[in-house]
């Protein structure tokens, strides 16, 4: 039985994080990937945006990680020359009955401390993206876009360079709270035994079900796991717009939205199709239905008009780790620490879906917090 400082359970962009965090402070520090390769599930399969804060209930953790998250993210992207761009968004809309929604963002993000977000009307909105068919819109300048693959790259080499390793092909089967520590089983080709004194639980997807298997952690500190997936089509074609368009919200996303990549290709999604596996599923399947780029036309079109027919084709998919059902309001992030459940040295993150790319690194800080409070 090896006895270790550390482990960190999921290589996506929040567990390097979080493994970045910990070394820096000085900790011994193993990252666990049932993946072969970091970064292969959700962290790779979402829209690259850095959300500014402007959807979130104010007092959130979603609103405040986001925030804070934001700044710390454009700071360390600078720092490390990682690409990125703040290309600012439009949310729009698209019919006068639409216009208080907007208003009702504004003042929920300004109350997240949003404080560079301006309301245009349609001429303005015209003026800026001469494509874009909207009555009014709110303009984001915080907003922007991530080479997710290079945030992540960057993570884990910091994470190295003090000191941190990362096993691939390694899952986490289970664990049992001792005496000693939090006893940790693994598959793969090298199955091992490990004490840890500090657990992160960030296997994203597979966290609730994970959690399940933590033998001394009580089920009520275990959310029930939902599922839903987001498809996304790419434009065969040059993006009409400079910056990102969203449509207002819809109950489980934020609608079928424009994004842009960072050589200026426009995709188009997600949407939201909600799957009904079991919690512990491991097998997704990602492949992207091509029958469902009929709705896609349909909603683009009420702010883009001028979108040809045929111009879609089928791009990428991801899904959302959700812990509330389909037709419930959205549940924050839960960071669960030992303040929470008791059981020292054990952090496990719940539904970390979007914003959870751009609060990375703040996430990673409440972790080291919520620990080092214990």
């Amino acid at each position: 039985m090896e006895h270790v400082d550390c482990v960190v359970i999921g290589a996506g962009v929040v567990g390097l994080a979080c493994a970045r965090a910990l070394a820096a402070a000085g900790r011994e520090v193993i990252v666990l990937e049932a993946g072969e390769r970091f970064g292969g599930g959700i962290s790779s399969r979402n829209s690259e945006v850095i959300h500014a804060g402007l959807y979130y209930p104010p007092g959130s953790l979603k609103a405040r990680l986001c925030v804070r998250g934001r700044e710390l993210l454009y700071a360390y992207c600078r720092e490390r020359s990682i690409a990125h761009r703040r290309c600012g968004k439009l949310v729009v809309a698209t019919s006068a009955a639409q216009i208080d929604e907007l208003e009702r963002i504004a003042a929920r993000a300004r109350a997240n401390g949003v404080d560079d977000l301006q309301f245009i009307d349609r001429a303005e909105a015209a003026r800026m993206e001469p494509q874009l068919n909207c009555e009014a819109a709110l303009l984001s300048p915080s907003t922007g876009i991530v080479d997710s693959h290079g945030l992540m790259l960057a993570l884990l080499g910091d994470a190295e360079a003090d000191g941190a390793i990362l096993a691939l092909n390694t899952p986490a089967l289970g664990a049992a709270v001792t005496a000693a520590g939090i006893e940790l089983r693994t598959g793969g080709e090298a199955p091992m035994r490990l004490v840890a004194r500090t657990v992160i639980n960030a296997a994203g997807l597979g966290a609730p079900a994970l959690a399940a298997r933590i033998e001394g952690l009580t089920t009520a500190h275990v959310p029930k796991a939902y599922f839903a997936k987001g498809s996304y089509f790419s434009l065969q074609a040059r993006a009409p717009f400079s910056r990102l368009v969203y449509p207002v919200p819809e109950t489980a996303g934020l609608g079928v939205h424009l994004t842009l990549d960072l050589q200026g290709r426009a995709r188009f999604g997600p949407d939201v199709e909600w799957l009904d596996l079991p919690a512990d599923a491991e097998a997704l399947d990602y492949r992207v239905d091509p029958a469902r780029a009929a709705a896609f036309y349909g909603e683009i079109r009420r702010y883009w008009p001028a979108l040809p027919d045929g111009a879609l084709a089928s791009d990428y998919s991801g899904v959302r780790p959700k812990i509330n059902a389909p037709g419930e309001a959205a549940a924050d992030f839960r960071i669960d620490g030992p303040q929470t459940h008791g059981v020292p040295g054990l952090v496990n993150l719940f539904g970390i879906e979007s914003p959870g790319l751009t609060a990375a690194l703040a996430i990673a800080e409440t972790v080291t917090e919520r620990l080092s409070a214990a």
